[in-house]
């Protein structure tokens, strides 16, 4: 046996490294299970290289390879890149590289400017999506902060103060919670009894009454009453639906809060004041900190004000005076402690503090207003302004005081001449003597301050709306000269800012001032690289919203001189006219946009309907015609006055017109046309045959198929009609409405299997249409079919993207559902489905039916809100209304209605395109619908 120790209990060598000869070195685990320890530094690898390279006999390789290392510091890849050496070297920047530079730079900024616009309007739109979806803790509240402006002093000083915060009082807590005491056996079997049940019955007959009552009896004579947990579950499924309904997103899962604005003052005021004796405490340590912060700076006034304040919370209004009267003598400078000092006096004592405030700081214009207000009457006042003048006569604040107090105009006329010539600099002071001065004296007065403040912008507004009040607004442009010498001075105010004064001239009456600053002042500072038509169509829209219709009038007439053939301009500002304007102006509009843009057949359409709807028929003739010489064998044209002819009863013209049109302009949408208007005037033989040659023109339009069997269904040839959307479906397999007739048909026919068989074919074409889906899941359970129908319905919300998931969770609620489950239904399908249009109305039925009305209400407008196109909802929220609404409610309702012209909608499109009521208008049809909703 040797002597010599195992190895592994031999020390480690000198900077011995563990797996170092391998290449390993330290590593770090996951977080989450901590570091592992660190590495070996470089000095120890290269001492354990040098070591190991000397073992195995390669000598100093450490320090060839260092000195290697060095050599390679001199690569010419690691040369400062400023310091040119080779070709480059001793060159000279010279003043052509200067030019160079300068283009280049030129060059770059140019660029940047043009995509500067694109850029911010991208990233503006981002950032008020990601503000959207993730508003501010004070966004949330915002509505609540406004509501506190009602609140009254009482209110306010009924709030509570907050708690004691320092680090004693949670010490102390602290403490206490750390204290433990024994627990009594009997409180330890007694809670373990708690939840026990009872075996036995009471004698009184206590749980025979308990459990009449729905509630289950313990043993220690605690009630379970589980009605209350019933109606306690219905109240937080109804808070779901709400938040769901106002974030529009899952709020459930605590991502976002709302807070009740109606019972959140009430909250506040319910809420118990602070324990007096912390409070106390509380005043007690700030008198301690602002006693010592007036002890070592006596001459800072803030101090001397907050101590004074304190003590006049605290109750102690003499002592707070006390300390403002030694704040006064400490700082006899400082205009903020004499006025707080005077707001704590009464009127007589605060007379003489002003008096020795306006000795000790005579040129303190805050101090001589505050010693004018306290005067009674208007003697008073105007003598201390006076002497205040005396003293401070360049001071702009104290001559508006002394106008303010002037009731004779001469009197103010004279005071603002002495003033001006005292501050010639005053804006403020030059228009309120031109106000003052009649229309010539004024033109004078603004001449001279035209002089003295080149840089104002207001007199020259000032001046433009005196034109205007001469009656000499239209001939003398004054604004272009603002405009010319605003730009010379550099004092251009920017775009935003002139359309607000062009606003504040419309309230003012101003008009033609206003239209005089639009015009001279909205191109400044714009390129043509820049999207000008899209910021002056936003500059509109924005007036409009803000209900300065004249100002957008101002812009589109500025936009349209600059893009006179910009049909989007032109039906803006058509728009504008219809909503806000007369019909003259309308008409008006219109005759020049035709005329600007006369290929366009939307204008010439739009004018004939005005025309039309005016009812002046002859005159909508004549606008088609002319719109007939410009657009030769336009379809739309060619159907306007189709639809023209028929409404007035033209029949024989309005035929011969779609024959006209089948030959000069033979698309699918004029042959469809004119099968539907035969078939309208009930000659369905000639409809049959107008579908027959259009399906030889035309074989890939599903509208057409679609024709023809409706056709042979009413002529009651129901084979024939089959056998047409047989053929349809094979040559057009992607129109779901197609297949839907092809699948009523055959159950119209009692071929429930063969109905099926459609349907499945359907889904194999369109595998992702709800509409499919839902007819599926209709058929089953028209045929009673119900676990069929549940089966169905959990394929298809697999199946069907998420969006478009709204029609079968609408019908999985109403008619898969049992009546109490249908509103934790409906929360689920909000998560699923975000303000599907359809969904939102289950949710206002569901209310509807339990009898909230208001609730009910809301959810409604919410999917009017969400698709104002779809006629199903504007449907359901009239007959909600004829129920529960009021007659102003409803008239307004049809009108919104009316003024939209829904299309879509699944009973909506079933009643707008029967043939029976053709030409009826939106109110009638919206009617009808409301009387088909079951």
């Amino acid at each position: 046996m040797t002597g010599r120790r195992d190895f592994l209990s031999q020390p480690a060598p000198e900077n011995y490294v563990a797996g170092l000869g391998r290449g390993a070195t330290g590593f770090t685990t996951r977080s989450d299970l901590g570091p592992a320890r660190e590495g070996p530094s470089e000095d120890q690898i290269k001492e354990a290289l040098a070591k190991r390279a000397a073992q195995l006999g390669f000598g100093d390789a450490a320090g060839v390879k260092k000195k290697d290392d060095e050599n390679d510091n001199d690569d010419a890849r690691y040369q400062d890149p400023d310091n040119e050496v080779g070709l480059f070297a001793g060159g000279v920047y010279d003043k052509d590289d200067d030019e160079a530079d300068r283009i280049y730079r030129e060059i770059d900024e140019k660029m940047d400017k043009r995509r500067r616009a694109r850029r911010e309007a991208r990233e503006q739109a981002e950032q008020e999506e990601y503000e959207r979806k993730n508003p501010k803790i004070q966004q949330q509240f915002a509505d609540l902060k406004r509501g506190l402006e009602s609140i009254t002093e009482e209110e306010w000083a009924a709030l509570p103060e907050v708690g004691d915060l320092t680090g004693k009082n949670r010490r102390s807590k602290e403490a206490r919670r750390q204290r433990f005491y024994a627990v009594p056996d009997s409180v330890l079997a007694a809670a373990g009894s708690a939840g026990e049940l009872g075996t036995t019955v009471a004698d009184d007959g206590g749980a025979s009454n308990g459990a009449s009552n729905g509630a289950s009896s313990t043993q220690d004579g605690t009630m379970t009453n589980f009605a209350k947990i019933g109606q306690a579950r219905d109240k937080v499924l109804q808070v779901r639906l709400d938040q769901a309904s106002q974030n529009g997103t899952n709020t459930t899962s605590g991502s976002a809060s709302s807070v009740d604005p109606k019972g959140y003052l009430t909250s506040l005021a319910k809420s118990q004041l602070p324990n007096s004796a912390a409070q106390v405490g509380d005043i007690n340590r700030v008198r301690e900190l602002l006693d010592s912060v007036t002890k070592t700076n006596p001459t800072t006034g803030p101090g001397w004000v907050a101590a004074a304040r304190l003590e006049e919370f605290a109750g102690k209004i003499v002592a707070a005076r006390n300390i403002i009267a030694r704040g006064c003598e400490h700082c006899p400078k400082s205009e903020d402690v004499w006025l707080e000092n005077i707001r704590m006096n009464d009127q007589r004592n605060a007379k003489i503090i002003a008096a020795k405030a306006i000795q000790k700081n005579n040129r303190s214009v805050r101090l001589w207003v505050e010693a004018m207000k306290l005067e009674d009457d208007v003697r008073s006042k105007k003598r201390v302004i006076r002497h205040a003048l005396d003293h401070i006569p360049e001071s702009e604040a104290l001559w508006k005081e002394a106008v303010n107090l002037e009731e004779d105009p001469d009197d103010a006329r004279l005071l603002l001449a002495k003033a001006t010539e005292l501050i010639p600099l005053s804006v403020d002071l030059w228009l309120a003597l031109a106000h003052l001065e009649n229309p010539e004296n004024a033109q004078k007065v603004l001449n001279k301050a035209r002089k003295h403040c080149p840089t104002s912008y207001e007199i020259w507004i000032a001046a433009a709306r005196l034109q205007e009040q001469l009656g000499q607004g239209e001939k003398v442009n004054v604004m272009k000269r603002a405009a010319q010498v605003l730009v010379k001075e550099a004092a251009m105010p920017k775009r935003d800012e002139w359309i607000a004064e062009a606003e504040k001239c419309e309230q003012g009456g101003a008009i033609i001032t206003c239209g005089a600053i639009i015009r001279e002042t909205l191109g400044y500072g714009l390129d043509e690289d820049d999207d000008r038509k899209d910021t002056w169509l936003e500059d509109a829209r924005g007036s409009i919203n803000r209900g300065m219709y004249e100002t957008a009038r101002a812009i589109y007439a500025y936009t349209l001189r600059v893009f006179p053939t910009s049909k989007t301009v032109w039906l803006a500002a058509a728009d504008l006219e219809r909503s806000h304007g007369s019909k003259e102006d309308l008409w008006q509009v219109l005759e020049k946009a035709v005329n600007a843009v006369p290929r366009s057949e939307v204008l010439w359409m739009m004018l004939a309907k005005e025309k039309w709807q005016a009812g002046e028929v002859d005159n909508a003739r004549r606008v088609l015609a002319r719109a007939f010489q410009q657009n030769p064998n336009n379809e739309d044209i060619w159907l306007a006055a189709v639809k023209l002819e028929a409404e007035n009863g033209q029949t024989e013209q309005a035929r011969g017109l779609l024959k006209t049109a089948r030959q000069e302009a033979p698309t699918d949408r004029v042959w469809m046309k004119s099968v539907a208007f035969e078939r309208q005037l009930n000659d369905l033989d000639a409809a049959l045959d107008l579908a027959q040659q259009a399906l030889n023109l035309f074989p890939a339009n599903a509208k057409l198929w679609m024709m023809k069997g409706q056709i042979y269904e009413d002529m009651g040839k129901l084979l024939q009609a089959r056998e047409a959307y047989a053929t349809g479906v094979k040559a057009v397999p992607g129109s779901v409405p197609l297949w839907l007739l092809y699948s009523r048909l055959e159950e119209k026919l009692g071929q429930l299997p063969k109905a099926r068989s459609v349907l499945d074919r359907a889904r194999f074409a369109v595998p992702k249409s709800a509409e499919l889906w839902c007819e599926s899941i209709r058929l089953e359970r028209r045929a009673q079919n119900t676990k069929q129908a549940e089966s169905l319905m959990e394929r298809a919300l697999r199946d069907v993207p998420k969006p478009e998931q709204g029609v079968l969770w609408s019908e999985k609620i109403w008619h898969l559902t049992a009546r109490p489950q249908r509103k934790p239904r409906a929360l689920e399908a909000i998560k699923e489905v975000d303000n599907d249009p359809a969904l939102l109305v289950a949710v206002g039925r569901i209310f509807w039916g339990e009898r909230r009305l208001e609730k009910a209400q809301n959810w409604f407008e919410k999917a009017l809100v969400r698709d104002l196109d779809l006629g199903d909802s504007w449907a359901w929220y009239y007959k909600f209304l004829l129920e529960h609404g009021t007659v102003e409610k409803r008239e307004e309702v049809i009108s919104k209605c009316v003024s939209v012209e829904p299309r879509h909608g699944e009973v909506w499109q079933s009643i707008a395109k029967d043939p029976k009521n053709a030409g009826k208008g939106t109110e009638e049809i919206l009617k009808l619908v409301t009387a088909e909703l079951r």
